[in-house]
């Protein structure tokens, strides 16, 4: 509870044009008016008043502001018929409660309505009115108590007036449920603790724009905004939620004047023209979009979507033929649309002729603004030269069910459904605070009744409404929001029909969801589909976006993905990486297997080593089944024909160990392949050079003194010699293996975009090694052959070996640099034909010529003809 002098304070503070005086005389404080305001209203008496302020006139001229004795009058002109049936609807919502006995019974509702006149100054008055009461003195009672004037606002309208009236109502907890405020900025209740209101605040307003806007994919849009709190607290809720990483930009926002500037106006509609967004937003009053629309129309700006705010998205005044063609389509966000049974016959009982309890007498209570308004007539007497220039008088007998006016339209109620709960969310607070039992919360009587104690019943308040709709308060005091969303549809004859094509509806389970009938749905363009409206086209998959330098993170440009890295999403920042085994796809849009290269057997370097390897192989099994079926012939004989058949064994296997180096590396091919390589050319090498060391050991037997250099060179002696050269090799290839085995690998340095499976040797020391030994076996070889090529012979094998060796080491000379600098499986090919080209030569060189004579000319297959003049005897098996 306040005290005595609280409440003379807020006397002081709501009326600002009163005095009060305490004397020491025992006589009750008392406060006398040094003026009053002469408002428009329209009253009924009762238990409980409700005060009421509505739009009723659209412009007000203001009186002197000083306070004097004499009544102040605003003029006010320009009568709003949909504002008059709003009052009409709260009278109604009062009347239709007293007679409902469940609901307060034995209280009677009373009003006090006035009109704003669209001005903040009017409105404040009238606020000021209802909660001080129009007295000319104000007496307290001796415990300084007394009934406040009215109990609960039912307004205003606007967000403005909404804010400067709650500041002041909130001080002192005098409730306020607003119908049609919308601004964001209401909702913060450590300003405005006792505001309500049974219309969305603009943040649910502004979230239901920005999930259409999602749903038709618009990402580049144009706001325009009005000049009050309702326009730039929707701008700034709108710049915050529109995220770019939501998906959405704004093109331009600007700020329409209040006044028909059209200079500022023609600036506005140049950027509208000048900008790539076909979307415009608006969150504007009608009267905006009017002086707008002039601008509009005179530069022909059309290919436009609008999406309306509730403000204007079902203004009748915008539906005409002449707009239609640049409005058609609109869609906007509405306030529920909801049915008042019973309202249209209260309507049709308003009469001039009928006296309404009034203690002003005004022609808002006489309804005599809406008449002449309605029927276009005057009243007795009627203004100079009205009759003479064809003007009717009004008789007050009329009947409204003979005019068309949009007064009688029930069938479209939206700030009338909210002016109705707000009137009934008033009743059910009010009831349960006059139920309330002791003990339970703040309580009161009748008598008593004080507006700070309906705020927290207003705030528990949870009703349904006959529509069906539940009504209640969050802590913010916010109704539950839920929005139709409107479509103008233009009609053949050029008029409008706004039609509902979805709503946006939270719960309190649930956040904001949007539902749209799309086959519904009008669109003003040739294609009869929703418009683009982007600054750059979404970036497809195996690209990704860049920004623009200096635009909005909107505006950027599509970059392929560079090789090796993908993205399979739209309008990705970033690509990605593909892993080790995998390569981009020509579309960059997702990963591949890379493609795997290897020296293989289906592929024609492949298959022609194959071929060269298998020939090899085939040619000495020839030769080897010639020289065992003419084992026994002389040039077969001749040094050790045993070495001869492991000769050609040798060089068997020198063939077939290229295969090893054919097909995809394995560990156990790695392995293989150079000890095999290794060991049959060490072995091959080792019968060379035992020949050769057999052939100049015989040379020097043959001359005096010479015979026991020949006892050296036995059979066993050579079998044992090759034996433990190729020995060595074993063990060279058996450390190698243990130490550091070579083994398959995934080379992805050849090749970007391909893995090239080779065998790394594992050990480089151990492969030198390795080829190193084969090359001193090879070197002394040559050498010993070289040594012994003139020798007197008809058949001198030495000069073959001499050559043999020639090739020999020319091409593992020639093999060393083309190994280093082949890349991939062609170091494995030039390695095949290095042993394909070495056993070659030595197939041909060593056992060509005596294939010739053995196949050709049998009859130098003779001791006496390989002995010859001069003959030199060689040992023989």
């Amino acid at each position: 509870m306040y005290s005595c002098k609280d409440k003379i304070l807020l006397l002081l503070l709501l009326h600002s044009f009163c005095s009060y005086s305490i004397s020491p005389s025992p006589q009750p404080p008392s406060c006398r008016s040094q003026g009053q305001f002469h408002l428009s209203g329209m009253h009924k008496t009762g238990d409980v008043i409700l005060g009421g302020l509505f739009e009723i006139n659209f412009f007000s001229v203001f009186p002197d502001l000083s306070f004097t004795s004499e009544p102040q009058h605003p003029t006010c002109h320009g009568f709003d018929v949909l504002g008059f049936r709003q009052a009409q609807t709260m009278a109604f919502a009062v009347d239709e409660i007293n007679r409902n006995s469940e609901l307060l019974p034995n209280v009677t509702l009373g009003y006090s309505l006035y009109d704003n006149c669209v001005k903040l100054g009017i409105g404040f008055r009238a606020a000021l009115a209802l909660i001080s009461g129009q007295e000319e003195e104000i007496v307290m009672e001796d415990n300084c108590s007394r009934s406040p004037p009215v109990l609960a606002i039912v307004g205003d309208s606007s967000s403005t007036r909404s804010i400067a009236i709650s500041t002041v109502l909130g001080l002192y907890r005098v409730p306020m449920v607003s119908y049609f405020a919308t601004c964001s900025c209401l909702s913060d209740r450590q300003k405005f603790p006792s505001f309500f209101r049974t219309i969305p605040s603009d943040a649910f307003q502004v979230n239901a724009m920005i999930q259409i806007i999602k749903h038709f994919g618009w990402t580049w849009v144009g706001l325009l905004i009005s000049a009050d709190d309702y326009g730039l607290h929707a701008a700034k809720s709108f710049q915050s939620d529109l995220s770019p990483s939501d998906g959405g930009c704004l093109a331009y926002m600007e700020v329409l004047p209040w006044d028909n500037e059209p200079l500022e106006l023609k600036r506005i509609v140049d950027v509208m023209k000048a900008s790539t967004a076909r979307v415009i937003v608006v969150f504007a009053h009608e009267s905006h979009m009017i002086n707008l629309m002039e601008e509009v129309v005179r530069q022909n700006l059309t290919g436009l979507q609008w999406l309306a705010s509730e403000a204007w998205s079902t203004a009748a005044v915008l539906q005409t033929p002449d707009l239609m063609p640049y409005l058609g389509g609109t869609l906007g966000i509405a306030i529920r649309r909801g049915e008042i049974p019973g309202l249209r016959d209260f309507l049709l009982e308003i009469n001039p002729n009928i006296k309404h309890n009034s203690s002003y007498g005004n022609s808002m209570v006489r309804f005599i603004c809406f008449w002449e308004f309605t029927f276009q007539c005057r009243f007795t007497p009627p203004p100079a030269g009205w009759v003479e220039n064809g003007g009717k008088v009004c008789s007050g007998e009329e009947d409204l069910r003979t005019v068309e006016t949009e007064f009688l339209d029930i069938f479209n109620l939206r700030p009338e459904y909210n002016v109705y709960k707000a009137v009934y969310a008033l009743a059910h607070a009010l009831h349960d605070l006059l139920r309330c039992e002791p003990g339970s919360g703040s309580c009161a009587a009748l008598e008593t009744l004080e507006p700070w104690q309906l705020v927290s019943y207003l705030e528990r308040v949870n009703f349904t409404t006959s529509f069906g709709d539940q009504v209640s308060f969050d802590e913010n005091g916010d109704v539950l929001p839920i929005y139709d969303v409107m479509n103008w549809l233009r009609l053949p004859d050029g008029r409008a029909n706004v039609q509902n094509v979805g709503e946006v509806k939270m719960s309190a389970f649930s956040d904001e969801q949007l539902t749209l009938d799309g086959d519904k749905i009008f669109w003003n363009f040739e294609s009869k589909e929703p418009p683009r409206s982007v600054c750059s086209a979404n970036c497809p998959p195996g690209t990704r976006m860049v920004r623009k330098k200096g635009e909005p993170e909107c505006c950027f440009d599509c970059i392929p993905c560079s090789e090796g890295k993908v993205n399979n999403k739209t309008n990705s920042l970033e690509c990605f990486s593909c892993p080790e085994d995998f390569w981009s796809s020509p579309q960059r849009d997702f990963c591949v297997l890379k493609q795997t290269e290897f020296l293989s057997y289906q592929e024609p370097l492949g298959i022609c080593l194959t071929a060269a390897s298998l020939l090899g192989t085939f040619i000495c099994a020839v030769v080897l089944g010639i020289f065992i079926y003419h084992r026994s012939t002389p040039i077969v004989r001749a040094n050790n024909s045993e070495l001869s058949f492991l000769l050609l064994v040798s060089l068997k296997l020198c063939f077939l160990c290229s295969l090893l180096f054919i097909g995809r590396p394995r560990l156990w091919t790695c392995q293989l392949r150079h000890a095999a390589f290794g060991i049959s050319f060490v072995l091959c090498v080792s019968c060379i050079l035992v020949k050769t060391m057999v052939v100049l050991a015989v040379f020097k037997a043959s001359k005096p003194g010479g015979g026991a250099s020949l006892k050296w060179f036995g059979v066993s002696q050579q079998r044992g010699t090759v034996l433990v050269l190729t020995s060595v090799q074993a063990a060279i290839c058996t450390a190698w293996l243990v130490s550091s085995s070579p083994a398959p690998h995934k080379n992805t340095q050849y090749h970007i975009d391909k893995i090239v499976y080779e065998c790394v040797v594992g050990s480089t020391v151990g492969f030198s090694v390795l080829l190193g030994y084969i090359g001193l076996l090879a070197i002394l070889s040559f050498l010993i052959a070289f040594l012994a090529r003139n020798l007197p012979d008809n058949f001198n094998e030495a000069k073959l070996i001499t050559f043999s060796m020639l090739i020999f080491c020319a091409v593992w000379v020639a093999f060393v640099p083309a190994y280093v600098s082949s890349p991939g499986k062609y170091a494995d090919a030039v390695e095949v034909f290095a042993i394909l080209a070495s056993s070659f030569g030595l197939l041909v060189a060593l056992f060509g010529p005596k294939c010739y004579i053995i196949l050709l000319k049998p009859e130098r297959n003779t001791k006496k003809a390989l002995m010859g003049r001069n003959t030199i005897g060689t040992t023989e098996r």
